[in-house]
């Protein structure tokens, strides 16, 4: 089915006229209705298994007390033959551009996400560690052995430093923090973030890396020196981008693409 057909399925009597068809989802083909809802509908078989766990993933966090709104779901997860789609809430507000935002407002996101619960509820669909390989496993067993012979010596020194950061306790992170899914008014006032997808117990400083979208020193500003410089040893191993998706207690289902992905960015912050 095309994608306004389920939305009009998953929605009966909403106009879909001012409707359009977002143009960043890599795992979901996203529907934006202004105003109204998003419409997320699964473009792969994993995507379709994962999406009734991460609608709940958001009925969790819409009760927990955030102050700011989430997409919350509208719908039921409904199969479309193979495909899994969901309807959920409208979030005001746009993005800052790259580069820009205060340290206030980074620290405003990061104390709010790092001060969610992590009830047995929430963990029962965000952690699946203890199901799956560890992080550092992921990277050991399916990256650096694909990694250019020159890199392979430098990133197992980075997950070397990586490992020997001192433990901290867990904390909500979003996962994906930056580009668009942080939502501000015109008046710079925190109303929404998005895209829950990649929400794990974890580092918060995994997430004060993720806001480098604003900059290293704006993160620096809004953050304290032990996180910073955590934020800073994660990052410096994969790109912080790339290393949450080995976090989630999960084999990697694509490492040949992935070291696509990683390699350009090792060459261009060399």
């Amino acid at each position: 089915m095309e994608l306004f057909d389920i939305a009009a399925e998953l929605l009966p009597g909403v106009s879909l006229s001012s409707a359009f068809v977002a143009t960043d989802g890599n795992v979901h083909d996203v529907l934006l209705i202004p105003g109204v809802a998003a419409v997320r509908v699964s473009k792969r078989p994993l995507a379709a298994s994962l999406m009734p766990r991460r609608v709940e993933v958001l009925h969790q966090l819409a009760s927990s007390g955030l102050p700011f709104q989430i997409p919350e779901p509208l719908t039921p997860v409904t199969l479309f033959d193979s495909r899994a789609a969901v309807a959920v809430s409208w979030v005001d507000g746009t993005a800052l551009p790259e580069g820009q935002g205060s340290p206030s407002q980074l620290a405003e996101v990061l104390d709010a996400v790092r001060s969610v619960e992590l009830t047995p509820s929430l963990l029962a669909v965000l952690d699946d560690r203890p199901a799956g390989p560890s992080w550092s496993t992921v990277i050991e067993s399916a990256v650096l052995p694909l990694l250019p012979p020159r890199w392979q010596p430098e990133v197992r020194r980075r997950l070397d430093a990586a490992l020997a950061l001192p433990p901290v306790p867990d904390a909500l992170v979003h996962g994906d923090l930056g580009g668009s899914n942080v939502h501000y008014s015109s008046d710079g006032k925190l109303l929404g973030i998005l895209d829950w997808d990649l929400a794990m117990p974890g580092d918060p400083a995994i997430d004060a890396a993720l806001m480098a979208w604003h900059g290293w020193d704006t993160v620096r500003r809004s953050v304290s020196a032990d996180t910073y410089q955590r934020a800073r040893t994660w990052d410096s191993l994969l790109g912080v981008g790339h290393l949450v998706a080995c976090m989630n207690g999960r084999a990697m289902t694509n490492p040949d693409g992935f070291v696509q992905a990683v390699v350009p960015w090792l060459e261009q912050n060399a």
